[in-house]
């Protein structure tokens, strides 16, 4: 399977690793490419994570890596990284606005 990280996935990386550059440079860098090598790891298992409860209907599913939530979709063979947010954000209303 092919994965695809979105643009929203990308900014939420670089916000990431921003944020920790602050403390320790050396850590962001290492710790953006753990996130992008679990990324790119969901293509041996991508059905391995359950779907976001609640929202079943839009496919969604999160993969935690530390204090981070991993949120992708599979379509076929493509497996497309929607947002990568720590887990103490309000994830809900980032992928499931209200219409």
């Amino acid at each position: 399977m092919r994965v695809v990280i979105t643009a929203a996935a990308r900014a939420d990386l670089v916000a990431i690793g921003s944020f920790i550059r602050l403390h320790n440079l050396e850590r962001a860098i290492i710790f953006v490419d753990e996130l992008l090598d679990r990324c790119l790891a969901l293509a041996d298992m991508p059905r391995a994570f359950p779907l976001v409860p609640r929202y079943e209907q839009f496919n969604i599913r999160r993969c935690v890596y530390r204090d981070y939530l991993i949120f992708y979709r599979v379509r076929g063979s493509l497996i497309e990284i929607v947002h990568i947010l720590h887990g103490a954000q309000d994830y809900e209303t980032l992928l499931f606005p209200s219409p």
